[in-house]
């Protein structure tokens, strides 16, 4: 049945049309035509497949938002009414989160809250939020995972999988674009969605490294009260970044708010690689707490980006390189790293990326669109055959939160200037002394254990070395004596040859003198 219905609702936005234009087949587009006649499909093509992706549900509409990051995969039209996608989802019963949380908790609602509130006050795709009081007084979020969730996207991912092989197949552009591995790392993503013990654990260690930073707050877990579908933490209070008028009118500074919202950016992305990867304004709020006065408030952790150690130098070495506006090292760059065939002309991809960038620099936030150069880069990236890598999709997701984030604040923000310190400061403190003190201080419990431990692995060492070197010596004697012997040989016929010579020259002279 649940095949019958999204085949339905292709029918009714015409996707099915939609699917046979994109295909190089004269035969298909033929039966595109064919069976787009009698219906009316006057809408853009991206309106049609986003109002029908809201109609198949939450699993599609997760999908979608995730394809409207991937702008290096869609056109610009569809990928820009993609999102627009918003989880508008009606909340489940009151009574039924409280049914929820007792089974996961195993104890009644009475004997684990004082209060709970039935009322959600947040209700998205995946979960809803409930505010509640522990026994001791701590005001709490209680969020609980939508039940049957499970067995609805595990039955979708299911058509998705179906739906890539045929894209494959039938598109020509289907092998490169790679469908099923979207809907592979599309499967991945929501399932650790799925896991609020995994989202707690985001929280904890974004608190942690956070902790010294004094411009963001992230909610304290509570451990004894975290399961798989049931998640209870700190309940924050601050008033939605969106709400402008009122945080002017309680004395933030909002120019200061959209500077520390790029230092906190570049802090989790270029110190830790570990970021806060949906940074919408529906997940930001700021504290008018008088001790945390104007700082941010981060909510839901259910997506969360990592880049290793390599990853983190390859991009702050590319940030750093465009700030200079050195574009050809951002093309040895991308050579050097393999995201680029190893023939590409240094100065052929240094031409493309200079002609994408150098227009926007020097302007205000207000007159430059990051997702306007990403799309233009990810452009040449089909001509110069880049491999967008998976790890950075996320990344380019929350630069471009951060970029609307920006605008919404302080339109005369200049990203770049406010960003080219920082990572000036991050690349020196990684080659200098800092970072090889830093480094030490690390390895510092490694070196602790091996310490000890030297004398004997080197008396071992040697050992092994010294019958080795008795062995190799051992055999160049060998050599050394047949060497010798045949020199000596060779030595004794010369002198033989040689005495041979003068033997006969003496006699020669004693002849001929009339002597013999």
């Amino acid at each position: 049945m649940r095949a019958l219905f999204i085949g339905l609702i292709f029918l009714r936005y015409g996707l099915d049309a939609l699917a046979l234009d994109s295909l190089r087949r004269p035969s298909l587009r033929l039966l595109s035509r064919i069976i787009s006649t009698g219906r009316r499909l006057h809408a853009p093509r991206g309106e049609r497949l986003r109002q029908a992706l809201e109609h198949l549900g939450p699993v599609f509409v997760k999908f979608g938002q995730m394809l409207s990051t991937r702008r290096d995969l869609l056109p610009p039209d569809v990928a820009d009414e993609l999102a627009k996608l918003q989880d508008r989802v009606p909340p489940f019963p009151g009574e039924e989160s409280m049914k929820l949380v007792e089974k996961a908790l195993g104890k009644p609602i009475a004997a684990i809250f004082k209060q709970f509130d039935t009322e959600p006050v947040a209700s998205a795709s995946i979960a809803q939020v409930h505010f509640a009081v522990l026994h001791d007084g701590r005001e709490v979020a209680v969020k609980v995972l939508r039940p049957r969730m499970l067995r609805v996207i595990d039955d979708d991912l299911a058509l998705m999988r179906k739906l890539a092989g045929w894209v494959e197949f039938l598109w020509a552009d289907g092998r490169r674009l790679k469908p099923r591995l979207v809907v592979a790392e599309f499967d991945k993503y929501l399932h650790d969605e799925l896991d609020l013990v995994r989202e707690a654990a985001n929280a904890a260690q974004l608190r942690r490294n956070m902790k010294n930073l004094d411009l963001v707050l992230v909610p304290e877990m509570i451990w004894d009260y975290c399961t798989a579908t049931v998640m209870v933490m700190e309940r924050m209070k601050g008033v939605p970044i969106s709400h402008l008028a009122r945080l002017r009118d309680a004395g933030v500074d909002i120019k200061k708010l959209a500077r520390d919202g790029v230092t906190i950016f570049f802090t989790q992305v270029f110190r830790d690689g570990f970021f806060h990867a949906d940074m919408h304004p529906g997940n930001i709020q700021v504290s008018l707490a008088p001790e945390t006065f104007g700082r941010y408030i981060a909510l839901d952790f259910g997506i969360i980006g990592t880049l290793t150690e390599v990853d983190k130098e390859y991009l702050s070495q590319n940030f750093i390189a465009f700030f200079r506006r050195d574009y050809k090292r951002v093309a040895e760059l991308h050579i050097e790293s393999g995201w680029v065939p190893p023939n590409t002309r240094v100065d052929e991809l240094e031409g493309a990326v200079r002609t994408v960038c150098e227009p926007y620099f020097d302007r205000p936030l207000k007159d430059l669109s990051l997702g306007l150069v990403l799309l233009r880069l990810f452009q040449i990236s089909r001509r110069f055959n880049v491999e967008i890598q998976p790890q950075l999709v996320l990344l380019q997701k929350t630069l471009l939160n951060v970029e609307g984030l920006g605008r919404q604040l302080d339109p005369d923000l200049d990203l770049w200037s406010t960003a080219k310190p920082f990572l000036e400061r991050w690349m020196n403190e990684q080659v200098g002394w800092r970072g090889l003190l830093e480094r030490l201080k690390q390895e510092a419990p490694r070196y602790a254990k091996l310490l000890p431990e030297l004398p004997r692995l080197v008396h071992q060492n040697l050992e092994r070395g010294d019958v080795g070197l008795r062995r190799d010596l051992a055999a160049i004697l060998k050599e050394q004596r047949k060497t010798n012997r045949t020199m000596t040989a060779a030595l004794w016929v010369g002198m033989g040859f040689v005495m041979g010579l003068l033997v006969a020259q003496l006699l020669l002279k004693l002849h001929l003198a009339g002597m013999i």
